[in-house]
C-alpha cells in the first residue's frame, strides 16, 4: 500500500486489538489485489444502550488504480448467539460481548470488501463473461 491505512474510531477508544484485526484483514486483501494504493476504515459505535448489544457501523474505502472499492456494515439489533460463536449466555460472554460483536462486524465488512475487490479485479482483467444479444422473434405472443 502506497499511502498508509487510516483508521478512525468514533464513540469508542481506539483499541489495539481492533486495530491489529483491521490491519490483518487489509493485509489479506492485498493478496487478492496487490495494487491497493490507500485506504480508510471507520469504526463507529452508534449507540451504547441496547438490550441486545451495541451496534457497530463499519465503513471501508480502498483506493485502487482506476476506482474506489467501498463497503459498509451496520450491525443488527438482533445479532444471534450463533454469529457470536456462543451457544449460551454466561458471565464471560457478557464481559467480552462488545469485543466479539466488533470482530463479527469487521469480519462481515471485510468479507464484502474482498468480494467487491475480486469483482473489480476481474473486470479490470477483462475476465467477465459477456452474453450475445438475444434475438427477438417475429411472432407476437397470444396471437
Amino acid at each position: 500500500m502506497q499511502i498508509p491505512l487510516r483508521m478512525t474510531f468514533r464513540g469508542l477508544a481506539g483499541a489495539d486489538w481492533l486495530e491489529a484485526e483491521i490491519a490483518r484483514r487489509v493485509a489479506q486483501l492485498e493478496r487478492y489485489y496487490p495494487a491497493i494504493t490507500g485506504g480508510r476504515v471507520l469504526v463507529q459505535l452508534d449507540h451504547r444502550r441496547h438490550q441486545t448489544g451495541n451496534r457497530f457501523h463499519i465503513r471501508v474505502d480502498l483506493a485502487v488504480p482506476g476506482g474506489v472499492v467501498v463497503a459498509s456494515h451496520e450491525s443488527s439489533l438482533h445479532a444471534s448467539l450463533r454469529d457470536l460463536g456462543t451457544e449460551s449466555s454466561s458471565k464471560q460472554s457478557d464481559i467480552n460481548r462488545e469485543r466479539t460483536r466488533a470482530v463479527v462486524a469487521v469480519r462481515r465488512t471485510f468479507d464484502v470488501v474482498r468480494r467487491r475487490l475480486q469483482d473489480f479485479a476481474r473486470r479490470q482483467r477483462g475476465a467477465v463473461k459477456t452474453h450475445a444479444p438475444r434475438r427477438r422473434s417475429a411472432a407476437t405472443p397470444g396471437a
